[in-house]
């Protein structure tokens, strides 16, 4: 077996994994409405205007991240 055979079987293994977990929680439709390409353009309008506990209650319900994560994606993108 070579290394994209590996690979690919643990991608697999993970995907199964994944919906297991999505289908435990509860949280396969949540999943099905996620859009990973989300436009940010609101948030980061938002940020210009220095709302930035509105950005990241936005980005939170866009992106389904936790308070650091959008905190620091917000920071980010006040910092460009």
């Amino acid at each position: 077996m070579n290394d994209m055979d590996l690979l690919l079987r643990r991608v697999m293994e993970l995907e199964r994994k994944t919906n297991f977990l999505l289908q435990e929680l509860g949280l396969e439709e949540k999943y099905q409405s996620y859009q990973p390409s989300n436009n940010m353009e609101d948030v980061q309008a938002l940020v210009r205007e220095g709302q930035l506990i509105h950005a990241i209650k936005l980005y939170r319900e866009k992106t389904g991240a936790g308070l650091a994560e959008a905190k620091a994606a917000v920071e980010q993108m006040k910092g460009h």
